[in-house]
């Protein structure tokens, strides 16, 4: 973790460790394009359109965040919006790890920054998303979110899958976590 990292987490013992060599960083509209391409190569999203990840880069660039490798370039990204109806509720949309930098914990280290960012930034106290039975990966990344952060995760079908127009697929199954407790305000 660099200093200014471990300057915005404060004494926080739950966030993950940022992997050497990589930055969390502000999505901006130009890694519109790269975010795409990491989506669509992970196989496992729901790819939306090119031009969504660029208005996602532009309107909700404050509740997401890329991981930058050591030239700079995005090679993950967590997107994710506040609920208009519930504003203590940050919805994570996609989360996606380039596959040349897997399996170092970028995932759980970007998410961990964007809630305590969205924590002490604009109070959020819960997290939700929606996963497919089948992706064992985020479920088991949601899982252990939960677990690092002591607080509660209740699970519950949102979309059953005859909602969905195309066949075959699955139900997506919403992830509620939280409450977070709420930042420690210093008294100065």
């Amino acid at each position: 973790m660099t200093a200014a990292q471990a300057d915005h987490a404060g004494a926080r013992s739950d966030l993950r460790e940022f992997p050497e060599g990589f930055k969390l960083d502000t999505p901006r509209v130009e890694d519109g394009a790269a975010i795409w391409r990491i989506a669509r190569d992970s196989k496992a999203l729901d790819l939306n359109s090119s031009y969504s990840y660029l208005l996602w880069c532009r309107d909700f660039a404050a509740t997401s965040v890329v991981a930058r490798d050591a030239k700079g370039e995005p090679a993950a990204f967590v997107t994710g919006y506040i609920r208009p109806e519930r504003p203590e509720t940050l919805v994570v949309w996609q989360v996606a790890v380039d596959a040349a930098h897997r399996g170092q914990g970028l995932a759980a280290a970007l998410l961990d920054g964007l809630t305590a960012r969205a924590t002490d930034a604009l109070g959020v106290r819960f997290v939700e998303t929606t996963v497919t039975p089948d992706n064992d990966a985020s479920n088991r990344l949601f899982a252990s979110f939960a677990e690092r952060h002591s607080v509660p995760i209740k699970r519950e079908v949102l979309f059953d899958a005859g909602l969905f127009p195309e066949q075959g697929h699955e139900p997506e199954v919403l992830h509620l976590i939280g409450p977070f407790p709420p930042p420690a305000r210093s008294g100065h």
